[in-house]
């Protein structure tokens, strides 16, 4: 099992949330801006279980349960029409499982979009395209209707199947991580790209591979 290091690309600000009377009493949040065209705009930050500045680390480690070459767990989840789909389904051709934080967030649409229109890219190469979030099946359904998205959306509800896949969160744990897997035809995993802050890149870098299998 792999370990790797991830450190956020893009500083970002603080704010003080308390007034502080020693080290220990500080609670630091991160300031999101408040434009919609930001790729955190929409997204609920739980601040439930406070932390102490002093215990803070910008560094996040993180164990990959699913690595390069690896068969990744199956899975058996439902689509946006209410139908259980499983991975097995699409054994024998490529196949690329795209793990993003949430419908109708813009980094997430945008991401989606870019999905869209390649669509026929990848069926040229004779791969499927699924996107996994933990949003329901009503919200998948009015999302891919809204944006006339062609492949399916799955539902992972309480993100277990993210969890077993190993997929990473970002920005300290507070937000769902966006990464994409590309397996090839026996199932193995041949490509495993992770970019929050540009997911229209997460195109580009699954057409380069499955262009080249």
């Amino acid at each position: 099992m792999a370990c790797t290091t991830s450190l956020p690309k893009h500083p970002l600000p603080y704010l003080n949330t308390t007034k502080a009377k020693s080290p220990h009493s500080q609670i630091l949040l991160p300031i999101f801006p408040n434009s919609s065209h930001s790729p955190f705009h929409g997204l609920k930050l739980s601040t439930t279980t406070p932390f102490k500045s002093s215990s803070f680390s910008p560094r996040t480690h993180i164990c990959a349960k699913v690595n390069k070459g690896d068969v990744p767990p199956s899975f058996t989840l439902k689509d946006q029409d209410g139908k259980n789909v499983a991975l097995s389904k699409y054994k024998g051709k490529p196949v690329v499982v795209y793990f993003y934080p949430a419908d109708e967030t813009p980094g997430c649409t945008k991401e989606a979009c870019a999905f869209r229109d390649s669509y026929e890219k990848f069926k040229k190469a004779g791969a499927e395209v699924i996107g996994i979030s933990g949003d329901d099946p009503a919200s998948h359904k009015a999302f891919a209707k809204k944006y006339r998205l062609p492949f399916t959306l799955l539902s992972d509800e309480g993100n277990k199947v993210r969890k077993e896949w190993g997929v990473p969160s970002d920005l300290f744990g507070t937000l769902p991580g966006r990464q994409t897997y590309v397996l090839d035809r026996k199932g193995a995993v041949q490509l495993i790209y992770n970019n929050q802050f540009q997911p229209e890149k997460h195109v580009d870098e699954t057409l380069k591979l499955l262009q080249s299998l």
